[in-house]
């Protein structure tokens, strides 16, 4: 199906990984196109309740951008090739299901703003995650400038940005721009045990939850109070609230459907 990705289903999961480990798996124009045709793959299949996204190999998860085709950019493409890789990242982040970025490696540059994208980020002990764009006159163009800085604070986030020097996986999480580290043989187990705990919980209050957060900060607090106030009405008219009303009130476990 793609060149690039591979992507494989199992059961409620889908693992969604950048196959260019030749290329310590960096991002070129057409892996961009290869994971927004995989996005609407996985948004069409309701079956799917988490998503973990990784890289080949054990050295990258994403080790950056294509170096040839930034190479050739000028002011237009350059423009181009990063409203298109916003965009595309920007539905990643959207995605109505809880997405985990399983981080094995280098993630650098558009590796890194890709993972940040991501719901949960689980990194290696042998990770390095960075933004160096600065050592080749450029700065970050797919996100970094404005998620880093909600993620890590601006201090962190201007220091990886102007200085560009990554920082091991363990400083990542010290500084909350990872959630988990653990030893890489462990990662993907990791990451499967987080999947697993996310689909057994009810998808519309996955959904909710992960919408009102994003929004946040994006308006007033008065505009985030309201929606969040409008996303809690919807979640208490879907029948999996009042399964779990019920189900906590009859001290058993729930069954969840979707609805």
């Amino acid at each position: 199906m793609f060149k690039n990705l591979r992507l494989e289903k199992e059961g409620t999961i889908a693992v969604l990984t950048i196959d260019r480990p030749d290329r310590l798996n960096a991002i070129d124009n057409a892996t961009v196109e290869e994971i927004d045709s995989a996005l609407t793959h996985i948004e069409t299949d309701k079956d799917l309740r988490v998503l973990i996204l990784t890289g080949a190999g054990d050295k990258a998860f994403v080790a950056g951008a294509d170096i040839q085709e930034l190479s050739e950019r000028d002011r237009v493409n350059g423009r181009r090739d990063t409203r298109r890789r916003q965009e595309v990242y920007t539905r990643l982040e959207q995605l109505e299901i809880p997405s985990i970025a399983a981080i094995n490696g280098f993630a650098l540059g558009t590796g890194l703003e890709l993972a940040m994208v991501c719901t949960f980020r689980i990194a290696s002990t042998t990770a390095k995650l960075g933004q160096p764009e600065v050592k080749l006159g450029i700065i970050p163009g797919a996100g970094a400038t404005q998620r880093l800085p909600k993620l890590v604070g601006q201090g962190p986030a201007l220091e990886m940005i102007l200085i560009g020097e990554p920082i091991t996986a363990e400083h990542a999480l010290k500084i909350g721009l990872v959630n988990r580290v653990v030893p890489p043989n462990e990662l993907l187990a990791e990451c499967r045990t987080m999947a697993q705990n996310l689909t057994s919980r009810p998808r519309l209050a996955l959904q909710y939850g992960k919408e009102a957060v994003l929004r946040a900060g994006e308006g007033s607090l008065a505009e985030g109070l309201a929606h969040e106030s409008y996303l809690h009405a919807l979640a208490c008219a879907s029948d999996d609230k009042r399964e779990g009303v019920a189900a906590f009130l009859e001290k058993r476990a729930p069954r969840f459907t979707g609805r």
